[in-house]
């Protein structure tokens, strides 16, 4: 019966017996490690247990550990942990009204707070539902008279220029953040010790998001909420394109919301944590997730004939023509991962500084080097050269997943496409065909109906390199 967001120990004191235990997706970190003498150890970084702990691992999501039985157990088994296809029709409004209650309810606080907007899809309805509430319910908000967003990107980037609007339109307090490629640069071994990973993906839009939260946190801000998850359960990423049915489609989302703690959630809790900042993703609460898994995938399957794109019924649930939460290209923009909405440049800038620290002999040899998860690009050779100067023993790099990847997916979806195992990239641009990074929107073009702007959109495109 346990909801929210938490890790934790507790102790009988008077057998000194204990029970650990993880929330149900992993959004806050916890690890458990094994002594040479015996002991158990748990701790939220695995920097704390990497001295005293022989062995040491991610502690599974929705798992519990008693010391009485000396082993883990999973608590939490939802219907879709099995992967078995859902058959329930989809209701646009039940959909709708499940996660502004889950938004209402990490609104609960006493603290400054606000909202990441980068102008998405998610972050906008997370701003557009706390927004709303805010202001007719009696709710006040505990820092000024109006709700606080925050974004942050190269000069130029999508995400910036799609926030100011979105934050224009609602009405927000907005904070506008800019960073250069060098000082990302710079403050990546700050942030892998800190994320504790060497994957590409995690580490490329890490790096904003902890030079977000400083700044952020200075600001006097405790708590913001974030919108994390939604790809992973509506199948957002430009990957799910391609698809072949709705049941590989369905068994995609559930092999990405179990890995979530190793991925986006990791990448969030800490970026935060790093500046003691919480962060809340209202996409991953249990109730939520369960109406939104229980939908027939039949209706997440993107079909640009017939208008739907990625994450459509998210999309169609939040279209109330009569009283609009978003605009309605905004609505219906395309996804755009993190890494690549802050600026296409910063990952440009990120290949570039790696070439020139990776020597071409270097990366041929990795596999002697790193014979685990060996890195297959200069860029993935330079993280793992960070990480493991931080975190030197076996367990440490054993708790980084691995595998190809292409825009994001896991290995098994690299399947879906022959071309991708050419293209193993988890930028979203590396979805060729799929992403339109050239497309330009025109504020003054014909947006009237909900049908012609999903069409437009859905488009397939070839990929622009930058």
């Amino acid at each position: 019966m346990l909801d929210g967001m938490f890790s934790f120990v507790l102790l009988d004191t008077r057998d000194k017996s204990f029970i650990a235990a993880r929330d149900a997706i992993g959004i806050t970190p916890l690890y458990m490690g094994w002594g040479l003498d015996g002991s158990v150890w748990f701790a939220s970084e695995m920097k704390a247990l990497s001295d005293d702990c022989e062995r040491f691992m991610s502690f599974l999501p929705g798992h519990i550990y008693s010391s009485k039985r000396g082993g883990i157990r999973r608590w939490y088994n939802p219907p879709w942990y099995t992967e078995e296809i859902p058959t329930a029709p989809y209701d646009s409004l039940v959909l709708r009204k499940a996660f502004e209650k889950a938004v209402i309810k990490r609104l609960m606080t006493d603290v400054p707070f606000g909202v990441l907007l980068s102008g998405g899809l998610d972050s906008s309805l997370v701003a557009a539902v706390a927004s709303r509430y805010l202001a007719e319910s009696a709710a006040a908000c505990q820092w000024g008279s109006q709700l606080h967003t925050f974004c942050i990107g190269l000069k130029g980037s999508p995400d910036l220029k799609a926030a100011r609007e979105v934050a224009d339109y609602l009405g927000t307090r907005h904070h506008e953040f800019h960073f250069t490629v060098q000082e990302g640069i710079d403050a990546l071994e700050e942030v892998i010790y800190h994320i504790e990973t060497y994957d590409v993906t995690t580490i490329r839009a890490s790096t904003p998001m902890f030079l977000m939260s400083r700044k952020i946190k200075s600001l006097g801000v405790k708590m913001v909420l974030s919108g994390e998850g939604s790809d992973e359960i509506f199948g957002g990423y430009l990957y799910f394109h391609k698809a072949p049915n709705k049941e590989e489609f369905h068994q995609e989302t559930c092999r990405k919301i179990k890995a979530l703690h190793l991925y986006d959630c990791l990448r969030a809790n800490k970026s935060t944590s790093a500046w003691g900042l919480e962060a809340r993703v209202p996409f991953l609460d249990k109730e939520f997730i369960n109406v939104a898994m229980s939908i027939d995938p039949e209706w997440k399957m993107i079909k640009p004939d017939l208008g739907r794109i990625e994450k459509w019924i998210l999309r169609y649930a939040f279209d109330d023509e009569q009283n609009p939460y978003l605009p309605k290209h905004i609505l219906y923009r395309q996804k755009e991962q993190f890494s690549d909405g802050v600026g296409y440049s910063w990952i440009d800038g990120l290949k570039e500084h790696a070439n020139q620290q990776v020597t071409d002999s270097m990366l041929a040899n990795a596999s002697f080097v790193y014979p685990e998860n060996t890195p297959t690009t200069k860029e993935g050779y330079y993280y793992r050269a960070i990480f493991e100067r931080f975190f030197p023993k076996n367990a440490a790099r054993s708790t980084v997943p691995g595998g190809p990847s292409v825009a994001c997916s896991t290995a098994k979806a690299v399947e879906w496409d022959a071309s991708w195992s050419k293209n193993l990239d988890p930028s979203g641009r590396a979805a060729l065909g799929v992403h339109a990074a050239a497309y330009e929107e025109d504020a003054s073009s014909d947006k009237n109906t909900a049908a012609a702007e999903p069409k437009k959109l859905a488009v397939e495109q070839t990929a622009v390199t930058v």
